[in-house]
């Protein structure tokens, strides 16, 4: 019966492709959220707070330099690029770890998380705060699997500048695509890091042509390696025109000597570094006009004269401006490049001053900060992340949420260290602060330090900025952009062993989703189940996993279920007329409404208003109307599944006097549920972008299976020996029961 009514994304041509880490849906959108808990696993990762000793930094001693020398920034790179490695790597050249933790002992800083660990994966973003040459760096290492893109998105929210990650033997993989997209979407600057040079099949030429080809940006080539794969032991730095050799028998990386490149000694290595830094030049002098006026000036006829300050100067301007992307290389597991990488991340990404926010002139040097994160902590309670924008937070400040309309007040201040937080008493703009206290502070919410800073704020941005006539729109007028939270594509119930246990899990799935507001929980109101609503299996698997060890409930799930989604083809008209009595009341409304497709892809239906309909007749009912509509949307005519891509438009609304609010509601959403049905329906199902990369030799079997599974291939690619099969595949097709 499904597979007649379901019609196939690969032929139909109103395809919206929403990037969800490789999903693609049938118009259904989707995007990752994942959040990190706070598991003490018993590890120290720096000595006692005032003690400082085996050369390892303690976390008070971290500076609070001027916001000029201040770095934000993401690590982010798909599933196995070595993201969480590399941040290893960072935290221990930088002093604050004793030893370098490995992913696949289960021993790093930022995987904290218990199934982190057991799973060799980044499920929730960790933030760290360290310094590295008289800089700030608040460091965010963030997840690669497709379930948990949402993390990704939120935490680039609040970054200034990012590092991506890329395996040399691979190139751009199909997350990188979505992370980069993501990135693009944020404005965010960029640097790239080529890592795994050691590994078998590693390419630097390879990686940055698919950083050209399938990114569209334009690589800078600041590094280049010194053999590749097994003979890979060091870099060249273009710019300075040295060279950099870590010493093979050092078995932390920190023993290096730098060198300069001489005709004597490195002809053919020297050769090579002069002619990439006189393309780099060429490259720069065409995307920055004061660095071209300079070089075409002083310096026209030998590049080799000019100096390294300048051309670092005008790297940092064209990496800002996004015109281009410096490119690094090295092996963090080798502990080879990770200190070089640390110097262009202070040098070419910018500062929290260098990024420009319109709106920090309304606030005039008051609070002003975004929360972007909650964790919930058993001794701390709810542990918010705030990206600080103006102004300053203490310890028992009360603030006021812009989006809750309430006051709350800080009663600690922390700086975040993954899952060790130390107590710090204040913090100012640029900054990533962890508050205690804030009981009803929610992702995406704006704070201030009171409603009538808010309020001013608001007048100043009337006075500047064209006046929105909406009773509402000062508020929204100061509300920093949230993070899009993502529609489900997974659904299952979800049970406890027993009644009584009921509302300790209403409290744990209460919890989960303040922290995780990708995951969805709604009760089913034919059987009365709670549904959990996630973005993938492992996303549902690890929230199963994570009720169990962290409130000690052993819940039962059902077979997971793909959510489909339905819309309409054609449009139509239905009117409706309830008229019920109840005591000495007459309830009487008449409905006229229109249900029609739209071309964009809509979650929500799309409510319009027919000039015929009154706007005194509006006003005491417009919001009982919506309400009726987007519930008659919940349930589609097909399978019972959410409607999308719908416009319902009012054409009449007639009351009798004296009329509830509930019975509008009642009659819109049986004359909307009455004009679903006698439309043409369609099933719509999510599509999994897919990259197989396979040999040769097996390439016709992986086509036929694609084939089985009503996949559409796009096109097959070539990496080195092996063939890389790109295309779209229903997602119901490969859930673990298909495969």
């Amino acid at each position: 019966m499904l597979s007649n009514l379901r019609i196939f994304a690969v032929n139909h041509k109103k395809i919206s492709s929403l990037h969800i880490n490789n999903m693609y849906c049938f118009r259904i959108r989707a995007s990752l959220k994942r959040i990190k808990p706070h598991v003490p696993l018993g590890k120290n990762y720096s000595s006692l707070p005032g003690l400082i000793g085996n050369d390892v930094k303690s976390l008070y001693s971290v500076i609070s330099p001027p916001i000029t020398k201040i770095r934000n920034i993401g690590i982010m790179a798909h599933i196995d690029a070595g993201k969480t490695t590399t941040t290893e790597r960072i935290l221990y050249y930088s002093g604050y770890t004793r030893s370098l933790g490995d992913v696949d002992d289960g021993d790093t800083v930022t995987d904290f998380m218990a199934q982190e660990r057991e799973r060799g994966i980044t499920i929730q973003s960790a933030a760290v705060t360290f310094d590295w040459n008289g800089y700030r760096i608040n460091l965010i290492d963030t997840p690669g699997h497709v379930d948990f893109t949402l993390e990704v998105e939120r935490c680039l929210r609040v970054l200034d500048g990012a590092v991506a990650v890329f395996d040399a033997s691979a190139g751009v993989e199909a997350q990188t695509l979505t992370v980069w997209r993501q990135a693009d979407k944020h404005k965010i600057p960029r640097i790239c890091f080529l890592n795994k040079m050691d590994k078998a099949g590693a390419s630097f030429n390879y990686a940055v042509e698919s950083i050209r080809e399938k990114l569209k940006a334009k690589p800078l080539l600041l590094q280049l390696p010194i053999g590749e794969a097994k003979t890979f032991k060091g870099v060249v730095d273009v710019v300075n025109k040295e060279k950099l050799l870590w010493n093979p028998n050092s078995n932390d990386g920190k023993d290096f000597e730098r060198k300069p490149l001489l005709e004597m000694s490195d002809p053919k290595l020297l050769k090579e570094a002069t002619e990439a830094r006189n393309a780099l030049i060429e490259q720069i002098a065409d995307l920055d006009d004061a660095f071209a006026e300079l070089v075409l000036g002083e310096f026209s006829e030998n590049f080799d004269l000019l100096p390294a300050e300048k051309l670092q100067t005008a790297i940092h301007r064209v990496t800002l401006a996004q015109t281009a992307v410096p490119v690094l290389c090295g092996s963090a597991l080798k502990n080879k490049g990770v200190q070089p990488l640390l110097d262009a991340i202070t040098m070419y990404l910018p500062s929290p001053e260098e990024r420009s926010y319109e709106f920090l002139q309304w606030y005039k040097g008051d609070l002003c900060a975004l929360a972007f994160k909650v964790l919930h902590d058993k001794q701390r309670g709810p542990l918010v992340f705030m990206r600080i924008y103006s102004g300053m937070i203490k310890p028992q400040l009360a603030i006021h949420n812009i989006n809750g309309n309430c006051t709350e007040r800080i009663s600690r201040l922390l700086l975040p260290f993954a899952d060790q937080h130390v107590e710090i008493p204040s913090l100012t703009a640029g900054n990533i602060a962890l508050t205690v206290g804030l009981k009803h502070t929610a992702t995406g919410d704006t704070i201030v330090s009171s409603k009538s800073s808010a309020l001013a704020a608001a007048r100043r941005a009337e006075r500047e900025g064209e006046q929105k006539h909406r009773q509402n729109s000062e508020t929204e007028r100061l509300l920093l952009a949230g993070v899009e939270i993502p529609e489900p594509v997974f659904f299952c119930s979800i049970e406890p062993p027993s009644v009584a246990k009921q509302p300790d899990l209403d409290h744990a799935l209460k919890c989960l989703q303040r922290e995780d507001p990708s995951l969805k929980v709604r009760l089913d109101p034919d059987s009365g189940q709670t549904v959990l609503c996630g973005m993938g299996e492992l996303h549902i698997e690890i929230i199963h996993d994570r009720i169990k060890r962290e409130y000690g409930l052993e819940t039962y799930l059902g077979p997971l279920q793909v959510a489909y989604r339905e819309t309409i083809l054609n449009s139509v008209c239905a009117t409706d007329t309830l008229d019920r009595t109840l005591g000495d009341r007459r309830h009487l409304v008449t409905v006229e409404l229109e249900a029609k497709p739209v071309e964009t892809s809509s979650v929500v239906p799309v409510i319009e208003y027919a000039e015929s309909v009154s706007e005194d007749i509006l006003k005491g009912s417009q919001e009982a109307v919506e309400n009726g509509i987007h519930s008659a949307c919940l349930q589609g005519p097909l399978l019972g599944s959410p409607i999308q891509d719908v416009a319902i438009t009012l054409h009449s609304l007639i009351l009798h006097p004296g009329t509830s609010s509930t019975m509008i509601s009642a009659c819109v959403s049986r004359c909307v549920q009455k004009a679903l049905k006698k439309a043409d329906k369609q099933v719509l199902e999510p599509l999994m972008h897919l990259e197989v990369t396979v040999t040769r030799d097996h390439l016709s079997a992986v086509l036929a299976d694609l084939a089985q599974r009503r996949g559409s291939v796009q096109e097959i690619q070539t990496r080195q020996d092996n063939r890389v099969v790109v295309g779209f595949v229903p997602l119901a097709e490969i859930m673990v029961g298909a495969l």
